[in-house]
């Protein structure tokens, strides 16, 4: 099937119409077409619905928003002849994106990883109070208190160069009822991880480390019910929920001893590649560098978070669609640096081996992002647990390899009991 005729499919001698979702571009929306997927991160939106059939409005607001592609249903609207099926384009992106990741190695590791990891706990942890410190400070009028963000980001930045994987793998583990604190966290750990694979020199990557611990400090000035608003928020509500951005940036410029880097950080996280973010829609080289670094951060670490009304992608499920969207909202270059720091699988991820067992990451690939370290501890066609044991996919005479990730719910198991990430 090439995606432009309708199929079907036989059940007992009758053929029976298969819905057909296709890609199509957003200058090809047209209005009786069904939107069963708005292609963007969900966060950016301010749709009551994901899916609905469009009119002549709709197709403006979804250009207005910097959207490029969407999903259409062709069984519930018009159809667009010429245009590919969404199987076929996420076969062609998965293809892209595997055998890029093919060929990103991974530094070597300073310390082991269960070295680290003790390490890391308490550093994330005096993270978090920090963030949760500066906010509660910033909610009462006071002052930022720069010296403990000063303190504890140097922390982050020297156990990422230890091992990277400790931080990273526990940023994963996160509860929603603390998303902001988290998420704040998260972003920090990600974007020195990020900085660290583009070479940058320790002291920037501090700096970068403070806007990105700080980046969402605006929020603490929009008001809880459209912070905390469990659905999809009003135009209204969407403009002030976006307005935390300048709010935050001019909080910070407020600050004495704030570096210009978490300035950039903070004020452009929320910008886009292709000039469709906010608040300044810069485009191309008017973005900073530390402004593109951000905005994939925030995305990425957005799509994998839980939230209330909002269930968090596996994290190799967003990695592909960062890559996806690297055709227009992300710098490419970047997304592939950004993949290598993160790996396709990371730590904590469920994935099936073509022998039918399911297995646990427990440690990134050192040569190749889709061969990592992991832990077998599930036989599929029994559904019965099995003792544990480990194994390293980069080795020549590996006995399996990964056919794909799993999502934990469906077997009822917690992938970071079986890492060495709670110890």
């Amino acid at each position: 099937m090439d995606g432009s005729y309708p199929c079907c499919v036989m059940f007992s001698g009758v053929c029976q119409e298969v819905m057909l979702i296709k890609r199509v571009r957003v200058n090809q929306l047209q209005p009786g077409m069904f939107i069963c997927d708005l292609n963007c991160n969900w966060i950016e939106h301010n749709f009551l619905f994901s899916k609905f059939k469009i009119n002549v409005g709709d197709i403006q607001k979804i250009t207005d928003m910097g959207i490029r592609e969407v999903s259409i249903d062709t069984s519930k609207g018009l159809d667009v002849v010429s245009a590919p099926s969404e199987e076929k384009v996420r076969h062609e992106i998965d293809v892209k994106f595997m055998k890029q990741a093919e060929g990103l190695g991974e530094p070597i590791r300073e310390v082991p990883l269960v070295e680290e990891i003790r390490k890391a706990n308490v550093i994330r942890a005096e993270a978090k109070l920090t963030i949760k410190n500066v906010l509660a400070d910033v909610r009462l009028g006071n002052q930022v208190r720069i010296d403990q963000v000063q303190d504890v980001v140097p922390k982050m930045t020297d156990s990422i160069f230890r091992n990277k994987d400790a931080l990273l793998g526990l940023s994963r583990i996160k509860t929603m009822d603390e998303y902001l604190f988290f998420h704040s966290v998260s972003a920090c750990v990600l974007l020195v991880s990020l900085s660290h694979a583009l070479n940058i020199t320790r002291e920037q990557i501090n700096e970068i480390g403070i806007g990105a611990l700080l980046h969402d400090i605006g929020k603490v000035k929009v008001h809880p019910d459209i912070l905390n608003k469990p659905g999809k928020l009003t135009d209204e509500e969407f403009a002030k929920m976006k307005d935390h951005v300048t709010l935050g940036y001019d909080i910070l410029k407020g600050t004495a001893g704030i570096p210009d880097a978490a300035l950039l950080v903070t004020h452009q996280h929320h910008e886009r590649f292709d000039g469709s973010g906010y608040p300044n829609k810069l485009k191309g080289d008017k973005l900073s560098l530390y402004g593109q670094m951000a905005s994939i951060v925030d995305v990425y670490d957005a799509l994998t978070s839980d939230r209330c009304y909002h269930k968090g992608m596996e994290s190799t499920d967003a990695l592909r669609k960062i890559f996806e969207w690297s055709q227009f909202h992300f710098d490419p270059v970047i997304v592939q640096h950004f993949i290598r720091c993160v790996g396709v699988y990371p730590i904590g991820t469920l994935v099936r081996l073509d022998n039918q067992r399911l297995a646990v990451v427990i440690e990134s690939g050192k040569e190749n992002l889709t061969k990592p370290k992991v832990r077998v501890m599930y036989e599929i066609k029994s559904r019965s647990f099995l003792k544990p044991y480990d194994v390293d996919l980069a080795k020549p005479k590996a006995p399996c390899s990964i056919v794909s990730w799993e999502p934990p719910t469906d077997y009822d198991i917690n992938p970071f009991e079986y890492t060495d990430l709670l110890i």
